[in-house]
């Protein structure tokens, strides 16, 4: 499956200049894949040619890796490569396997297997690696960057999107991440924490909050070291960065079970905007646009209640 989407923007909050694919990537051989990915990937890229800097994105529990096409090809029509695998499609309480998943999914893009799935002249650049993941996966790329499993591939920068380290302090899913140490995440590497100011609201008495205190986006800010940047995004939910149409059971619960916002898109575009705007800050060596959105300079498609920097 590929889908091609192409546009143009003034600023990261906008789609970029690069006309962009999607294609499904199953983890079965195949002629142009002898050795498949140990996990079934989705894949944003650049059409036009190039080398490009990486980003692996993971996805949040239980949701699908296409839930995030339209935030994969925002960061994509910027001049980047999105892989985001589908980790599992039914799991437990344990991340260790979404980890360990994570790290053979590296050492396979270590190997140049990447290369036969990617438009003509497109070529990855290995030694711009960026690691991001939404709610449970933004505990796995945490849990990774920690050296829960090791990689043959060094990453430069990690994005934490709403990332939940279980139900609440004291009830964190294994392995638990957080240490509830100031500045005691040991990363040697950049690293963006983005959180939904309606996270850890409850959508109805019958449901905890998406994003519970205690294990949310504050929690992870407060354990890093500098670099180190804080997005929250006032009035809008955890699932708020997921595509405007998301189908079957679980697309349609992605509607119910959090707190949301009004619509998606402002909450995607910002999300997709600032995983831009970091990663030519820390794979590019461009800060021009993290530093705008943080001194307000650009202009953010949401009204952000927290703005925060170690430098």
């Amino acid at each position: 499956m590929s889908a091609a989407f192409t546009t143009s923007a003034t600023n990261v909050f906008g789609i970029g200049c690069y006309t962009t694919v999607l294609r499904k990537v199953d983890s079965v051989s195949t002629s142009s894949v002898p050795v498949p990915p140990p996990k079934p990937l989705l894949v944003a890229t650049p059409c036009e040619a190039g080398e490009f800097p990486l980003l692996i994105f993971l996805h949040g529990y239980l949701l699908y890796n296409s839930f995030y096409s339209q935030l994969l090809q925002h960061v994509a029509s910027h001049g980047f490569i999105v892989i985001a695998p589908q980790l599992y499609t039914v799991a437990g309480p344990d991340t260790t396997d979404e980890i360990k998943s994570t790290a053979a999914i590296t050492n396979w893009l270590s190997k140049g297997l990447l290369q036969g799935l990617l438009p003509q002249d497109v070529r990855p650049n290995l030694s711009k690696l960026a690691l991001a993941g939404h709610s449970r996966g933004g505990k796995v790329a945490f849990a990774l960057a920690l050296q829960k499993a090791m990689t043959t591939l060094k990453f430069s920068a990690l994005i934490g999107v709403d990332p939940v380290d279980g139900m609440d302090k004291g009830k964190q899913t294994p392995p638990p991440v957080l240490t509830y140490a100031p500045r005691s995440f040991d990363l040697d590497m950049a690293v963006m924490v983005i959180g939904s100011g309606l996270g850890e609201v409850r959508r109805n008495p019958l449901f905890p909050p998406c994003a519970p205190k205690g294990v949310n986006h504050e929690d992870f800010f407060k354990e890093c070291r500098k670099p180190a940047c804080h997005f929250v995004a006032k009035d809008h939910g955890h699932l708020d960065m997921l595509d405007d149409e998301t189908g079957g059971l679980r697309g349609r619960s992605s509607y119910c079970l959090c707190k949301n916002g009004k619509t998606r898109e402002p909450m995607r575009r910002f999300v997709g905007g600032a995983i831009v705007a970091f990663m030519e800050a820390y794979l590019n060596g461009d800060n021009t646009e993290l530093i705008a959105i943080k001194h307000g300079h650009e202009t953010a498609p949401l009204e952000l209640q927290t703005i925060e920097f170690l430098v």
